[in-house]
């Protein structure tokens, strides 16, 4: 049973026992007493959150929330204290005066100490069962744990605590659980846990263990439960862990183990689950090691050899990764019909897809065979797996025709077929696949014309069927897939007149390489929200039209080999605009030549005449005009309730200097002059504000007309807006202050004068950055993302992290921007797709296509994808292919990595190559396909320290 499992049914019995008791049955007067005092501590420490506020402090406390009594309410048995907003650590050493005491719960709380008083009295309690601490600001080491002889269960995970692990433990007798994952321990894993070797439950996970797995840890023979993943542990498996008879969890992944898969393991008949992904594993898979296991995960390590033909035979396996490793043979032909799952991506898999066992895995909803090199026809049987829900068989060797049978999969929401050589048609059999959301059938020999039925598909979001020959024009009721965020159809024989395109367009529009002729058709202009537009290698007539202006999320325009002419518009700095082979247009000049001395002279005549004309009308509006300013300016400081509605402006942060500086009304001068704009986002954009002390702000306007911002809830925002003004990290863009207006949001942040990552990554003419400033800003990243992860209030999740939303104080200090976009969005708001706050173009990952939901595994992704960049000098998307896919796809074997490095950086020294093979492989775990996969922001930033 796991711990939480447990927690779960000793609180149900704790509370069953609470209302079985009788209500006016007398605790103890010494209880009574403790528990007054414990009200008292909360009551003058926990502010308005405090829990008890209407409960009387004479009353009973079996009464209270989290108290729990025993059956006839003669005594208190546990306090369950979780969420009740407690800082102070004040009443830990009076709960323990409850003598009865057998569950003390204070998770996920506040607390940053464990006073010493704590341990010598709480030891003395006889009958403590269970203590639980996790999920609060503890820091510093452990201290021993004496007396405690009947405590079984141990949680202190989620904390930030350190040290080494030795006996704190060891003088425990009935110890059964110890979590401690999510901590900053070091050192050896201690064996020394408990006296009497009763331990069932070991997690460790997530802290910065080191060496071996000791052998001695198979003395816990009751042991069922064993975590042991993203540490720093080097060395093989012990084969004595095959004598754990009872084990029923071992997880050993994201360290840095060798070695081979010991067989004993395979004699572990309670064993169902073994991860130990993300190692450095070799040799070949052991024989009968899945025998009992539903769930394995060996993915990225450098396994060798044939995959055992009774692999897949075991009816209890449910899940199996084995991609990214070196396997290579056929795939067996006897398949389990229990399994979910199958990943088998990123090998040298040859052969043919085994159509023997098809028929019957009825089970089967993940299929990922991708980027191996299976060959023959894609089998019709595939369509009797009724439940896929994913099927990945890109970048591989099949042959022949799309089967008609995939129509049958009804179920299907990823289809991912492209770098194949199929040919013939789409069949039409494709309109049955209505919950198909990504379709990827690109860089095939696709014929014929698009199927007019593909756009019943309502539920796509992203299409792609470039580097096909597709001929025709392109359906007419395209539009009509108002969920579709990408469509890519570059390089195909397309021509004839362009229909009006999905409104919420965003990742990017690729018409690229086709025979497309005539003007740039009006109707792109309604595509506000996208980022990419490809137009180039066609037969483009005219001029540039203007309304490519108004299109403010556009990064990339590319308009090359056309026949394009006139003037080019001028583009803000955030747009990279590319016109190359359209001989007629014409450039403008980057400074125009300064006016005359005699048309300067002429000019200001005419205005003085006209001034004098009509001095006193414009000396009058002018009076209005400031008038009218005045009252305008007046309302951001005036707190009055009929004026809030309108205007109202707020300093968030405590710092003096900042408080005095801030001036409301220079700021709203700032950001009325378009020359004062530094930076435009899907979101916002950014202005320079100089306040009358000199110091420099960035004022950042959010876009408030949107929908998918709150509209009405001004007070909420104002709050979310509070709690984030007041974190405290320098690698954090935390908002001074904020005004808010009935249009619009305005934010004020510290100036950042270096710019963007992208800037000085990307645009600058001469790269200034080296290896150690790259490598600091890595380091400066990853520590405001594991801080937003772990914010105690909860997790701050990014909507949009990318290189143009980390700003740059200096060369080497990075701070993440847009944090309180996840509290400025309402997705459920939105006037179209979710998409619309996925983030940007590259930074994606892969599974938002079809799960739409912004999580802390998609945001390892993007940090990912930024240290990709940092390592490969590569913009995130170029010549429409994403860095990601393009970096896995030139790093299967780890003795090509060398290729993707930014060679002008890694040629330095040997240690400076050295250090960035050993991010590459960082980046590699957090831009895995499987958000399952991807280590957790702490890890990341564990092992970027560790690459020193």
């Amino acid at each position: 049973m796991k711990m939480g499992s447990r927690y779960t049914a000793l609180a149900l019995l704790i509370f069953l026992n609470y209302y079985s008791g009788m209500v006016f049955s007398q605790l103890p007067s010494g209880q009574v007493s403790t528990m007054s005092r414990i009200y008292e501590i909360f009551q003058n420490n926990t502010g308005s959150s405090f829990v008890w506020n209407n409960v009387a402090r004479e009353s009973n406390p079996c009464s209270w929330r989290g108290v729990s009594c025993s059956t006839a309410n003669s005594s208190i048995t546990g306090l369950y204290f979780p969420f009740f907003s407690i800082f102070t650590s004040e009443f830990l050493p009076v709960v323990c005066q409850i003598d009865t005491l057998e569950f003390l719960d204070v998770s996920n709380n506040h607390l940053s100490l464990i006073p010493d008083g704590f341990y010598s009295v709480c030891g003395e309690v006889n009958g403590l069962r269970l203590l639980n601490f996790s999920r609060n600001r503890l820091n510093g080491s452990l201290s021993s744990f004496n007396g405690f002889r009947m405590l079984e269960y141990v949680d202190f995970s989620h904390n930030y605590l350190s040290g080494e692990i030795d006996l704190q433990f060891d003088g425990l007798d009935s110890l059964k659980s110890l979590n401690l994952s999510h901590n900053m321990f070091i050192g050896n894993v201690t064996t020394n846990l408990g006296r009497l070797s009763l331990l069932e439950e070991l997690q460790l996970s997530f802290n910065h263990f080191v060496n071996e797995i000791p052998q001695q840890i198979s003395r816990y023979q009751n042991l069922t439960l064993i975590d042991l993943s993203l540490n720093g542990l080097s060395g093989s498996i012990p084969e004595e862990l095959g004598q754990l008879t009872k084990l029923r969890v071992l997880v050993l992944s994201i360290n840095n183990l060798s070695g081979g898969i010991p067989s004993s393991l395979s004699n572990i008949t309670t064993l169902f689950r073994f991860a130990a992904n993300q190692n450095n594993f070799n040799g070949t898979i052991p024989y009968g090691i899945t025998r009992y296991l539903r769930s394995l995960d060996l993915s990225y390590n450098n396994l060798r050899g044939t995959i055992p033909s009774d692999f897949l035979l075991s009816p209890n396996l449910q899940s199996l990764d084995l991609s990214y490793n070196e396997l290579e043979g056929s795939i067996p032909t006897n398949i389990s019909t229990s399994l979910f799952r199958l990943r088998l991506g990123s090998n040298s898999l040859n052969g043919i897809i085994p159509v023997f066992s098809l028929g019957s895995l009825v089970e089967l909803t993940y299929l990922e065979l991708d980027n191996n090199s299976l060959t023959g026809p894609i089998p019709s049987e595939l369509g009797m797996c009724e439940n896929l829900a994913l099927l990945n068989l890109a970048q591989n060797r099949f042959t022949g025709l799309l089967p008609p049978a995939l129509g049958d999969l009804t179920n299907l929401q990823v289809l991912n077929l492209q770098f194949n050589n199929l040919v013939g048609e789409i069949p039409p059999q494709i309109i049955m696949l209505t919950r198909l959301q990504k379709l990827n059938l690109s860089r095939n020999s696709f014929n014929g014309s698009i199927p007019l039925s593909i756009t019943s598909l309502r539920n796509l979001t992203n299409l792609d069927l470039q580097g096909n020959n597709l001929s025709g024009q392109i359906p007419g009721s395209i539009g009509n897939l108002n969920k579709l965020i990408e469509l890519q159809l570059g390089n195909n024989q397309l021509s004839g007149p362009i229909p009006s395109m999905p409104q919420n367009l965003q990742i990017a529009l690729n018409l690229s390489h086709n025979h497309f002729t005539g003007s740039i058709p009006n109707t792109l202009s309604r595509l506000t929200g996208l980022e990419v537009l490809d137009l180039s290698n066609n037969g483009f007539l005219g001029e540039i039209p203007n309304f490519f202006m108004g299109m403010t999320s556009l990064t990339q325009l590319v308009l090359s080999n056309n026949r394009l002419s006139g003037v080019v518009p001028r583009f803000g700095p955030h747009v990279v605009v590319q016109t190359n082979g359209n001989n007629d247009l014409i450039f403008p000049e980057a400074n125009p030549s300064p006016t005359t001395p005699e048309k300067r002279k002429s000019l200001a005549s005419d205005i003085i005449i006209a001034v004098a004309t009509a001095g006193t009308g414009v000396g009058l509006f002018i009076l209005i005009l400031i008038f009218v300013s005045r009252r305008y300016y007046y309302r951001i400081n005036d707190d009055s309730r009929e004026e809030m509605s309108i205007i109202h402006g707020k300093l968030l942060t405590p710092n003096s200097i900042h408080r005095s500086n801030i001036d409301f009304t220079k700021a709203m001068e700032a950001v009325s002059d378009p020359l004062n704009t530094i930076l435009k986002t899907r979101f916002s954009t950014y202005y320079k504000a100089v306040m009358p002390s000199g110091t420099r702000y960035f004022v950042k306007k959010l876009n408030w007309s949107d929908k998918i911002f709150q509209l009405g809830s001004h007070e909420k925002f104002g709050e979310e807006l509070e709690v984030l003004g007041k974190l405290s990290n320098s690698n954090v863009m935390i908002p001074l202050a904020y005004v808010l207006t009935v249009d619009s949001a305005y934010l004020f942040y510290e100036y950042t004068p270096k710019g963007t990552l992208y800037d000085i990554l990307h645009s600058s003419i001469v790269n200034i950055l080296d290896w150690g400033n790259r490598y600091s800003i890595a380091i400066g990243v990853a520590q405001g993302l594991a801080f937003l992860h772990g914010c105690s209030s909860g997790p701050v999740l990014l909507l949009d992290l990318s290189s143009k939303s980390i700003m740059l104080k200096s060369p080497n200090e990075p701070q993440i921007g847009d944090v309180e976009l996840c509290k400025v969005i309402d997705p459920s708001k939105s006037t179209g797709s979710l998409s619309t706050v996925a983030g940007s173009v590259g930074y994606i990952a892969p599974e938002y296509a079809y799960t739409m939901r912004v999580t802390a595994a998609g945001n390892v992704y993007s940090f990912g994808v930024v240290l990709l960049e940092l390592i490969t000098g590569k913009p995130a998307v170029s010549g429409g292919t994403e860095l990601a896919k393009w970096v896995l796809s030139n790093s299967v074997q780890e003795i090509k990595w060398d290729r993707v490095l930014d060679f002008s950086v890694s040629k330095t020294s040997v240690a400076v190559r050295s250090q960035m093979l050993a991010v590459l492989k960082i980046a590699l775990a957090c831009v895995s396909i499987s958000p399952d996969s991807r280590p957790k922001m702490k890890s990341v930033l564990r092992m970027l320290l560790n690459a020193r």
